[in-house]
This record gives structure tokens, sequence and C-alpha cells, in this order.
């Protein structure tokens, strides 16, 4: 977000790019998205220095639905807010996806976030998908050590994560990854076969799909 630009320039910009509207239809549909994003009218006139960081994320989403897409892809949209700042956001996407009736691509570390989000959730190691489920499936009945061991360590409010599952190895560098399963050299039920080839995303019904040798021993990890 550049600092010498205001609010209206900068959700002005995709507008004035891609559509013919005269300055005035232009500025009434950034006003618009303004107010759509939780904005008052001031945030036309000031400068992106002087917005936090909410509202910094709210004038960006406000710039993406300028074009009115179909589907958004949003990078770590709140990673850097302050948690009750977090909170407001998520509940603004999720308005603004009903109102808009938008499809988000919605990539996170904070597993405690994508549950407010998503509907299907992939999860990735080392770049490699290694489950795709619902979000139910993904949170109540994880099939992939990685994904088991990312959801053992999310807090719980009434309970010690007494069973959470500490990855023991270090992470391999993406630009050398190890053969076989990249997950390997972490997974607690890692098994030859598992350095010498790459497990394939398979089917394993309820439209869950996990790329795991050993779908059934992990059920014997901590739950």
């Amino acid at each position: 977000m550049e600092s010498d630009a205001n609010g209206g320039d900068i959700i002005s910009e995709p507008i004035l790019n891609y559509k013919k509207l005269t300055k005035e239809e232009i500025k009434k549909e950034v006003l618009y998205l303004l107010k759509c994003v939780g904005l008052s009218e001031d945030a036309y006139y000031k400068y992106a220095h002087e917005f936090s960081g909410g509202q910094r994320q709210r004038v960006g989403i406000a710039r993406a639905l300028a074009l009115r897409p179909s589907l958004i892809v949003a990078d770590e949209p709140v990673s850097a807010l302050d948690v009750s700042v977090q909170s407001q956001v998520l509940n603004l996407l999720k308005d603004l996806q009903e109102q808009f009736n938008l499809s988000y691509l919605f990539i996170a570390h904070d597993l405690s976030v994508v549950k407010h989000i998503s509907d299907v959730i992939g999860v990735m190691y080392l770049g490699h998908i290694v489950e795709i489920a619902s979000d139910k499936e993904i949170y109540e009945n994880p099939k992939h050590p990685y994904t088991k061991a990312l959801i053992s360590s999310i807090p719980q409010i009434d309970k010690l994560n007494k069973n959470r599952i500490i990855l023991k190895g270090e992470l391999p560098s993406p630009s050398n990854p190890p053969q076989g399963c990249p997950f390997h050299t972490r997974c607690p039920i890692a098994q030859d076969m598992c350095k010498k080839s790459m497990p394939e995303l398979k089917d394993i019904g309820n439209e869950h799909q996990v790329a795991c040798f050993y779908v059934d021993k992990v059920g014997d990890l901590n739950d």
C-alpha cells in the first residue's frame, strides 16, 4: 500500500484501469465499497500511513471487491493483526462472502483461523497437499499424521493440550526435499516405504483425500 496514496486512490485504481466510469461514478462506487467494509467516508481522503492495521486490511478488501470478482485469493490476511482485530476482519470476510456471493482461496498457517472461514480445507507440507476434506472432517477426523499434529497444537479453552503431538526432527529444505514422502523425516509412524515412494492423494470416503501409506495407523497417535 503506497504511503502517498489515499484510500480513494487505492480502491479506485482497478476501476480506473478496467471500467469506463466518470469521476463522479468512481467516487460513488468507492464510497459504497468503504461502507461495505465498515469504514467511514473519511477513509476516502486518509493516506495509507494514517490507517491502523485493521483499517489497512479493510481498504485492501475494498480494493479486491472493486471489480466484483467471484474468487478472492487471501494470503495470510489476518496474520499481522491483533487477535481481537483478526476476529473482526474474519467476520467481515464471512459477511462479504454472502453479500457478494464470493469464493475464497484462504491461505493461512493458523488452523484456528482457518476453521472460521473455510468450508473445504487442504493441508500442505513442503509444497505438497497431504490432505483435503471438509472443515468438519479435518478437525474431527484428521487422517494424515501432519494434520493430526497441527490439530493437536490448537489451544483449547476447556482443557490443556496434554495430547499434543510434538514433531521431532528438523524441517527439510523446500528446495531440497527428501526422497519419498516429504513428511517422513518427522513422521511418528513412518516406515521404509515412506522413504522411497511418494504417496498419492487417495479418496478414503466422505470426500476426504489423504496422501499417506498408513492412514489406518494415524488413529493410534495421541487423541
